[in-house]
């Protein structure tokens, strides 16, 4: 089975700093993968990479099977991203953003319409189609962004440190909505965090550190395998840092 997203080699410098160092690792069709690293680690840059902000001199990316230097639209149309920062139209009704991004894939108004309710409902966010971006939570914003960023049917979901500022009510809501996705539409995942408490034994974890990949594994083999108590002691092995650096 074709894997939703390769990384192959994949390095990228700003300048003489280097921000990434030959990563590789694989997204599985139907996975929740982590990728775990400490704040400038170069998630947010993995990120640019793939989405195409920044263009990839080094590697290889694919999204199931597409270069997505070589091949941009098949590859990204495949794609669904919540980025770092919020990206809602606050002055916009929650509907209103919904039909923007679906416009722009190319899906007409009656057919957006249909999905935006549908994806606004599985979001538990029915009753607020009409209200402006504004009046939400952040962790309401955040699963707004989730379903926009599902309107176009795509097959892979990137998620750049979701959680951020959201209570730990709002970051299990969340948690527990993208791993229901996953299970219910065979979503590719990759969940992007400093928070170790967001991570399950079975997850697939990504270990990246001042830009290189030092582990991928299941959470609970990359324990097994430093001998350690759980895997924010494992990534202290392995790094070399404290693990109060990955809390909130």
């Amino acid at each position: 089975m074709t894997d939703a997203l390769a990384i192959r080699n994949v390095s990228h410098s700003y300048g003489a700093r280097k921000a990434l160092d030959d990563v590789s690792f694989c997204v599985p069709s139907g996975s929740f993968t982590v990728l775990l690293g400490l704040n400038g680690a170069g998630k947010s840059t993995l990120f640019s990479l793939i989405t195409r902000l920044y263009a990839a001199r080094h590697g290889e990316i694919e999204i199931f099977g597409h270069n997505v230097m070589r091949e941009p639209s098949a590859a990204l149309r495949q794609l669904g991203v919540v980025f770092q920062a919020r990206t809602l139209d606050l002055e916009l009704s929650v509907m209103q953003n919904l039909l923007y991004h679906a416009a722009l894939h190319g899906v007409g108004p009656i057919e957006a319409r249909r999905l935006g309710r549908a994806a606004l409902a599985r979001a538990g966010l029915a009753e607020r189609a009409k209200d402006k971006a504004r009046s939400l939570s952040g962790g309401q914003m955040r699963r707004v962004e989730i379903a926009r960023a599902l309107l176009h049917d795509p097959r892979l979901l990137l998620l750049d440190e979701p959680t951020v500022g959201l209570d730990i009510k709002a970051r299990a809501d969340l948690l527990a909505l993208v791993r229901g996705l996953v299970r219910e539409k065979r979503l590719g995942v990759l969940w992007a965090t400093h928070l170790i408490d967001e991570i399950a034994d079975d997850d697939q974890v990504v270990i990246l550190h001042q830009g290189r990949v030092l582990a991928t594994d299941r959470a609970q083999a990359i324990v097994a395998a430093q001998g350690a108590a759980n895997i924010g002691d494992a990534f202290t092995r392995i790094a070399g840092v404290g693990q109060d650096k990955l809390s909130a």
